[in-house]
């Protein structure tokens, strides 16, 4: 397989999931933030895939995976657990960018024996003060259609602050996804301010690295209590690393990864 990405569809009972993989070896697992798709890991997979079978799926309800009538954190947890199955996967280590960070650990208190090691990148603490704080929150990337197409600038600006001010390339990324979910776009955020992971984080018994990016306003200032909620975790700091990460930093991602993982 080398460093080329391959691509695939799993088979779920909520629909087929959208997947794309590099590499061989042990497998990691690669979970994107909302309203992304595997295309966030597109620079980490041939990297990753050097020294791992790096897989990146699209979210159920996301990028080219089947639509979700009902979105929970449980439900996007439940799909992963059945996607591992359906690649005949009974353990991986497990990777999570903000959204997915959630969603990862969801999958790691429902699932403790098939997750070996579990990477949370710039995760959200999601406890019952945050769950009432993101209730007075305004809409993050949900926009008002313009038949004079302004709703794609107000999404572009809306974002604009948090991205790289010389990669444009990078929001058109994620622009792009956005687009392709149209109405759900504010579903998985949505699914974060209801998750009750105090409740759920107590159950991981993995080794954890919990990942943060310096210039990320919205979850730097979880780090410290989200890992302070893990048994076996270490703290990393990427300086410099804003809400693009996984694309942005794509090689100090991949080499952390290579370094924690078996």
């Amino acid at each position: 397989m080398g460093r080329t990405i391959r691509f695939g569809y799993a088979d779920t009972s909520r629909g087929q999931v959208h997947y794309a993989e590099c590499g061989t070896g042990a497998p990691v697992l690669l979970l994107h933030q909302t309203p992304r798709s595997w295309d966030e890991y597109r620079e980490v997979l041939p990297l990753l895939g050097r020294t791992h079978r790096a897989i990146a799926m699209d979210t159920i309800g996301f990028g080219a995976s089947a639509p979700l009538a009902e979105h929970s954190i449980e439900t996007y947890a439940a799909t992963v657990v059945e996607f591992l199955d359906a690649l005949g996967l009974a353990e991986v280590a497990l990777v999570g960018h903000h959204t997915g960070g959630v969603i990862a650990v969801e999958v790691a208190a429902r699932a403790p024996e098939r997750v070996t090691a579990l990477v949370l990148s710039s995760t959200p603490y999601v406890d019952a003060e945050a769950r009432e704080a993101r209730r007075h929150r305004p809409p993050i990337d949900a926009v008002e259609p313009d038949p004079d197409g302004a709703h794609l600038t107000a999404l572009w600006r809306r974002r604009q602050p948090y991205y790289p001010p010389a990669r444009p390339d990078l929001l058109t990324r994620f622009v792009r996804d956005a687009l392709i979910v149209g109405d759900d776009v504010e579903r998985g955020h949505e699914a974060v301010s209801r998750y009750r992971m105090e409740d759920r984080i107590g159950l991981i018994r993995c080794p954890t690295l919990c990942v943060g990016a310096s210039a990320d306003p919205f979850t730097v200032p979880d780090l410290g209590k989200l890992s302070s909620q893990l048994e076996m975790s270490k703290v990393a700091i990427i300086d410099g690393g804003m809400i693009p990460l996984m694309e942005q930093r794509s090689v100090e991602v991949s080499e952390l990864l290579a370094r924690f993982f078996p």
